[in-house]
């Protein structure tokens, strides 16, 4: 997934507390659900990121030899400049892009 092209703000945004408690009709669960939904980007972002910069890895044991590559100084600098996963995260569950059941009321349903 491409995350530049994502609709969420690079720095800290306050929200509404009633918007995000619409889809589930409680706060605590709403932010339960981001902070997983959060955790899972954190995860992808991190496997990319090392996937990109392990081309560049040098298995020399010299600490002597410290080369800078422009290359992965603009991988790196890509991803500093991404917004935060708690703010994809926020944005996907505004805009009901995150798919999430509750399994305690599915198992009462059935009852």
């Amino acid at each position: 997934m491409d995350y530049k092209k994502s609709k969420a703000p690079a720095n800290t945004v306050t929200q509404d507390i009633m918007k995000l408690c619409k889809e589930t009709g409680n706060i605590y669960e709403s932010v339960a659900i981001i902070a997983k939904r959060s955790n899972q980007i954190a995860i992808e972002i991190k496997q990319d990121l090392s996937k990109k910069l392990a081309e560049f890895a040098s298995y020399n044991d010299s600490l002597e030899e410290v080369f800078e590559n422009r290359e992965q100084i603009e991988i790196s600098r890509y991803y500093e400049k991404l917004p935060k996963p708690t703010l994809l995260a926020t944005q996907e569950f505004i805009d009901d892009n995150v798919y999430w059941r509750d399994t305690q009321r599915d198992n009462l349903n059935d009852m």
